[in-house]
């Protein structure tokens, strides 16, 4: 394993080009087996969940060349069966469910693993691909899915937490095959996944209304290979920038979409940070004072569970009292107690990290639990008086595109260690 070791205290000065999405590309990688003809992916971040999916279809009988940030894949024959050695360590390989089922109508996928940050069931999945006709079970750890005939249907895929991202990813690859018109109400409506619905309407897919909460889908006979440049990573990009924030740098973001951080943006702005911006490019300047603010976590387009942590070490550095509400995932303040090993005051009382502001942070070795959890507690590092070493980096690996490589561009010491 690795470790990032951090001495902090330099503000990050200068440019970083944002990576292709990884939540965008893993569903694309998932809808290449929809097709016999080739598909090729442009702006594929190198990353661990990247490299998980490829070898997943490999195994259900792909071939997948990389070549640079370029991916092709061809599905000439594959089989309907993902094992659990294969899924266990990403929750994201739950995606070749719905392309297995619509492509051969028989499937059987391992129930996935994934970061551990609260409860992330695939009913909601399962409902969508039920009222398609399919028919389903769950047997030892295994989800199997049949259906002889798709037939297109009106459904709801709202829950508790609001819409299912992947869950709308899952539906929507099933559906293009299917016959008929298929409606999904309450529909997910992050830009991945309508990068997905792009990628899919070029392989000739008949999609409208992704983005809103309602997507409609004409099945087709069959779909075409296609070539396709994935979207930027709004995560990526707002990780960025509260690090300039925070460590009072200046940062410009190059080849990142604004129009897809606006919540992160308006909190940013609200706290006292001064942000520039067209239509693919965005300048953090952190050098005014900061303010507290209160932050609720929401589906898109509200501010993103997935920057949540990166903003509470944020809100360290502000004066006052910060509330930070988690509607999201339940179990996503992991990362509090790791903040408090390096000085940070924090309390939890329910789905809300009451924050005291204006804390000096000082270094000290901590351990990531999850993949935003880390990237926080690089932030932390970036700000912290002293050395503070990030153990248990392969979380960042999964999604961050050599982070310490881009940060040391931008001024940080920052050195990966063997441990």
């Amino acid at each position: 394993m690795y470790s990032l070791v951090i001495r902090g205290g330099r503000p990050l000065e200068g440019e970083v080009t944002i990576s292709g999405a990884k939540n965008a590309v893993l569903p694309i990688l998932a809808a290449t087996l929809l097709t016999r003809e080739p598909c090729t992916l442009r702006r594929v971040p190198a990353l661990s969940d990247v490299t998980f999916m490829m070898r997943i279809l490999t195994a259900l009988g792909a071939k997948v060349r990389a070549h640079g940030d370029a991916v092709t894949v061809e599905a000439g024959r594959v089989k309907g069966i993902a094992t659990y050695d294969l899924v266990r360590k990403m929750r994201g390989s739950i995606c070749v469910l719905g392309p297995l089922l619509g492509r051969l109508r028989d499937a059987k996928v391992s129930l996935p693993g994934g970061c551990v940050i609260g409860s992330r069931p695939i009913d909601l999945h399962l409902k969508g691909l039920r009222a398609l006709g399919a028919d389903v079970s769950i047997q030892q750890g295994y989800v199997r899915v049949r259906a002889p005939r798709l037939a297109g249907s009106e459904m709801f895929l709202g829950g508790r937490a609001g819409p299912t991202v992947l869950g709308t990813a899952n539906v929507m690859m099933a559906a293009v095959l299917a016959e008929g018109v298929t409606t999904i109400q309450s529909a997910a409506c992050e830009p991945e996944v309508v990068d997905l619905a792009d990628f899919l309407n070029a392989m000739g897919a008949r999609i409208s209304g992704a983005g809103s909460p309602t997507i409609t889908i004409t099945g087709v006979g069959e779909l075409h290979g296609v070539e396709h440049e994935v979207i930027p990573d709004r995560i990526e990009a707002a990780t960025f920038a509260v690090a300039a924030a925070a460590t009072r740098g200046e940062v410009t973001l190059r080849r990142c979409r604004p129009e897809h951080l606006h919540a992160v943006i308006d909190k940013l702005q609200e706290v006292g940070v001064r942000i520039t911006h067209n239509r693919n490019s965005m300048t953090v300047r952190g050098d005014a004072a900061l303010r507290s603010v209160d932050v609720t976590t929401q589906p898109y387009a509200g501010y993103p569970t997935d920057a949540q942590a990166q903003m509470m070490v944020l809100m360290t550095q502000a004066p006052g009292i910060s509330l930070i509400t988690e509607r999201v995932f339940e179990a996503r303040f992991m990362h509090v107690s790791e903040l408090a090993r390096l000085g940070a005051d924090i309390t939890i009382e329910g789905p809300t990290a009451i924050v005291k502001g204006a804390t000096a942070l000082s270094g000290a070795p901590v351990m990531a639990s999850d993949l935003r959890a880390s990237a926080a507690l690089v932030i932390a590092g970036l700000v912290a008086e002293g050395q503070t070493t990030v153990k248990r980096i392969y979380h960042l690996d999964r999604g961050y595109e050599k982070i310490d490589e881009k940060l040391r561009r931008l001024g940080a010491s920052v050195r990966r260690v063997r441990d």
